[in-house]
């Protein structure tokens, strides 16, 4: 992606699709705890949950630059980042929300309830 003032929106979902990519690459304890968060040229950003997954990340630096050098980006360096939230994908669905509860359900059909005994005046 040569535009980097390009839409980013297009940006977004094209590091997401490297992510997608370059996860089956990685060394299985990594996969699901670091996410591809930039390509800036050679150099890649990779987002971690906590301290430890970014030393560990870190120490695995050179399969990171391998694996990403197999799905045809160019890589030379790596920069490892801790963030507060879990890297996820926000494009991947494959996380369900808790699920509703009774309490929820009651309170919905009884809102519902209550707008289709408003009858709308017709005047």
């Amino acid at each position: 992606m040569a535009d980097k003032a390009g839409n980013p929106l297009r940006r977004a979902l094209w590091l997401d699709a490297m992510d997608r990519q370059l996860r089956p690459h990685l060394p299985p304890a990594l996969a699901n705890r670091c996410r591809l968060a930039n390509v800036d040229g050679e150099h890649l950003v990779f987002l971690v949950e906590s301290p430890v997954w970014h030393a560990k990340v870190r120490l695995a630096e050179s399969q990171l630059i391998d694996a990403a050098r197999s799905i045809g980006l160019k890589a030379t360096r790596v920069t490892v980042k801790t963030a507060t939230a879990p890297p996820h994908s926000p494009v991947r669905n494959d996380q369900r929300s808790s699920a509703v509860s009774d309490v929820t359900h009651k309170g919905l059909r009884d809102a519902l309830a209550a707008l289709e005994d408003v009858k709308p005046s017709r005047s």
